[in-house]
C-alpha cells in the first residue's frame, strides 16, 4: 500500500528563496489536522533559518486551498468540545508561527482561499492573487464561529472588513480583497503569479537580512504600542544600533564603492 504524500512541501534554494505548499491537489488543497500540524513545522523550521530571505506560500495545482477538508469537520462534530479547542488552537498557532516569521512572507493565491486559507493569507506580509481567484469565510454557514482567524484578519484587513466578512459569508473576488487590503497586487493568470514570485524574490534578496527582519519585528512592535515618547526613543535605539552594526556598514561601504554589498553576492 502507498504511503499517503507528505501535506506540505518545503523547498529551499540555495539563495534563501523558500516555498511552502499545501500538497492536497486531490481534495482541492483542503486543510485538516495533519496538514495543520504540517504546516506549523515548516513555519517553525523557517523560523531558525538564518540562511532563508523570502517565504511563499502556495497550493499545489490550480488553487491555493479551499478551506477546511470535510472530513476533518466530520470528525470535529463528533467530538467533544474539549478536543475541539485543541484542534482550534492548533490552528491558531500555525498562523502565528506564519505571522512571526522573520523573513518577508508572501501567499501566492490562485484558484480558491476559502475559510482557514484566508487566515494564511492574511497572516503573510504581503498578498498577490489571479484575477479569478475566489473568497469566502464561510464558517457561519455551517454554524462555526470562525474566531482563531480574527486577530490575524483584523490585524490584515482591519475590524469593519473582517467583521463584516465573518458575519455575512459573503464570498468575494480579487478586486474585492484588494479594497479589504487581504491582498496587494492583482495579476492576471498563473504565469504572472509565477513572474511575481520572482519579482519579489528578487527585491528580497537584495536586502540586507539583519536589518530586514529588525524593521519588520519593529513595525509589529510599534503597531502595539501607544505613539509616544517611549515608542519614539524605542525607535531611535533599534535604528541607532542598526546603523552601527555591521551589516550597516557592509551596505553603506557597497553604496560608497558603487559594489553590490556582500549580501547580494
Amino acid at each position: 500500500m502507498s504511503l499517503a504524500p507528505d501535506p506540505v512541501l518545503l523547498d529551499v534554494s540555495p539563495e534563501g528563496l523558500a516555498v511552502v505548499r499545501i500538497n492536497r491537489h486531490a481534495k482541492r488543497n483542503t486543510i485538516d489536522e495533519l496538514t495543520v500540524a504540517a504546516l506549523a513545522d515548516a513555519f517553525e523550521t523557517l523560523k531558525g533559518a538564518d540562511h532563508v530571505r523570502v517565504v511563499f506560500l502556495r497550493g499545489v495545482g490550480d488553487v491555493f486551498s479551499e478551506g477546511a477538508d470535510h472530513e476533518w469537520l466530520r470528525r470535529q462534530a463528533e467530538r467533544n468540545r474539549d478536543d475541539n479547542e485543541i484542534d482550534a488552537l492548533a490552528v491558531a498557532r500555525m498562523l502565528k508561527h506564519l505571522h512571526d516569521l522573520p523573513q518577508f512572507t508572501v501567499a501566492l493565491i490562485e484558484g480558491a482561499a476559502y475559510g482557514e486559507a484566508v487566515g494564511l493569507a492574511a497572516a503573510c506580509d504581503w498578498g498577490v492573487a489571479t484575477s479569478g481567484a475566489r473568497f469566502r469565510l464561510p464558517h457561519v454557514r455551517h454554524g462555526a464561529n470562525p474566531a482563531v482567524l480574527a486577530p490575524f484578519l483584523v490585524d490584515a484587513m482591519g475590524p469593519r472588513a473582517a467583521r463584516a466578512l465573518m458575519a455575512s459569508a459573503l464570498p468575494f473576488d480579487a478586486e474585492a480583497a484588494l479594497r479589504y487590503r487581504l491582498i496587494d497586487e492583482i495579476v492576471p493568470g498563473v504565469e504572472e503569479l509565477d513572474a511575481a514570485m520572482k519579482r519579489l524574490a528578487g527585491l528580497a534578496l537584495e536586502n540586507a537580512p539583519d536589518a530586514a527582519a529588525q524593521a519588520k519585528a519593529f513595525a509589529l512592535y510599534a503597531s502595539q504600542h501607544e505613539l509616544d515618547d517611549r515608542l519614539l526613543k524605542e525607535a531611535a535605539k533599534r535604528t541607532g544600533a542598526s546603523a552601527a552594526s555591521g551589516e550597516a556598514r557592509e551596505g553603506v561601504a557597497a553604496l560608497l564603492d558603487r559594489r553590490a554589498p556582500e549580501w547580494k553576492s
